[in-house]
């Protein structure tokens, strides 16, 4: 059996692992429902752009989903705590994310404009929201959520659904809508040509930029706007979950300390930085394959910049920081997250290959002819 400190810090990178492939992987499905409205000018156009991700989006969910089943397995605390706290807001993104298999079944039934021009919305809505709410979520967790434990270990969250949307938050949020939105048009960029290729090439490199410049923004405010978190009392890196026995101070840059800690992390930050601006430079110069790449390594490097600063806080606690929960602290026992690691190390190469799978059954470009001649390329 692998020790407890070990077991810990595998499923947190775990987690990470998950929670980036949700985002390379479903979030070019966002992205393109997001853009459903921009860059589709006609309804041919709106068909394809559906078509480019409906063999896939369903596949790629599977990485969301997988990950909360990870979060509830290997660190109960923080799904309990993050999320009673986020009910709302996730609640919300359900609803959103309910609106792409309504919006792809039923959009095509019936010819009228007002009906298709309807679930196109719901489409734009159901992209739009759950990238807003990510980042927003991970605007909070860099911000401290305002929670409680008592005696018996009951949370108690004293914020409620308005104190989600502060100025940081909603930076955050920009952040996470523009890194998808430009991740989705490079998908088209692959996916199909003419006119909407054109067109997803001047989205991409106006996004490329905005990205990049909405994440330095973020990173400036980090390290002079916003308190970080760090353990002052002996750490337990193998000891029971109770998040009562640490002291915690919070000082200002204190998000940075890992980075200095470990200088080699600085290159999660970095490549958040370039790549975006890789992106823009690759679709003006009509790269879309390698534009993807750097799209993806945009979207690790931006997750993995946070999940760094953070580490090894999982949600602080901006009422009684000394509550608040890291992975050392919040974790299943060690018995259950070794069973779950040898579980993980059979079934998460098995999501990756059927992933791998899917893309290479079904790559090529969808061309108007498919929808035209109702080809099987075209399914919606």
């Amino acid at each position: 059996m692998l020790d407890y400190e070990t077991l810990r810090i595998i499923w947190w990178l775990l987690i990470g692992v998950l929670l980036i492939g949700f985002a390379i992987t479903d979030g070019f499905d966002l992205g393109v429902g997001a853009l459903l409205t921009l860059v589709g000018k006609t309804d041919n156009d709106r068909r394809i752009m559906i078509n480019t991700i409906g063999p896939h989006w369903d596949g790629n969910q599977v990485w969301l989903v997988t990950a909360g089943g990870a979060i509830f397995a290997a660190f109960p605390m923080i799904y309990a705590t993050a999320f009673s706290s986020f009910y709302l807001a996730l609640m919300l993104t359900l609803a959103a994310l309910w609106m792409r298999p309504l919006g792809f079944d039923f959009r095509s039934k019936l010819e009228n404009p007002k009906w298709r021009k309807s679930w196109d919305w719901a489409l734009f809505f159901g992209g739009i929201v759950p990238a807003l709410v990510f980042g927003i979520a991970f605007g909070n967790l860099l911000q401290g959520m305002p929670f409680q434990f008592d005696d018996m270990l009951k949370v108690t969250y004293t914020g409620n659904f308005f104190t989600l949307l502060n100025p940081f938050a909603i930076l955050t949020g920009l952040v996470s809508v523009a890194m998808l939105l430009m991740h989705g048009s490079v998908w088209l960029q692959l996916k199909t040509d003419s006119v909407i290729h054109e067109r997803a090439e001047k989205v991409a490199t106006k996004l490329g930029i905005v990205t990049s410049v909405l994440f330095v923004i973020g990173g400036l405010w980090i390290a002079f706007g916003i308190d970080g978190y760090h353990i002052t009392s002996t750490v337990i890196t193998d000891g029971a979950s109770n998040p009562l026995t640490k002291n915690v101070s919070v000082s200002a840059g204190g998000w940075l300390l890992n980075y200095q800690l470990y200088p080699w992390m600085i290159l999660a930050p970095v490549v958040g930085v370039v790549s975006p601006l890789i992106v823009a430079l690759l679709s003006f110069r009509k790269r879309g394959g390698w534009a993807f790449v750097a799209s993806a390594l945009s979207l690790a490097g931006i997750i993995l910049t946070a999940g760094f600063a953070m580490f090894p806080f999982l949600v602080p606690s901006s009422s009684f920081p000394a509550m608040s929960l890291t992975i050392w602290d919040s974790s299943s026992s060690q018995l259950t997250l070794n069973i779950m690691f040898y579980v993980a190390m059979l079934f998460v190469p098995i999501v990756l290959g059927y992933t791998l799978w899917g893309f290479w059954t079904m790559r090529g470009r969808i061309k108007a002819k498919h929808i035209e001649a109702g080809s099987s390329h075209a399914i919606y």
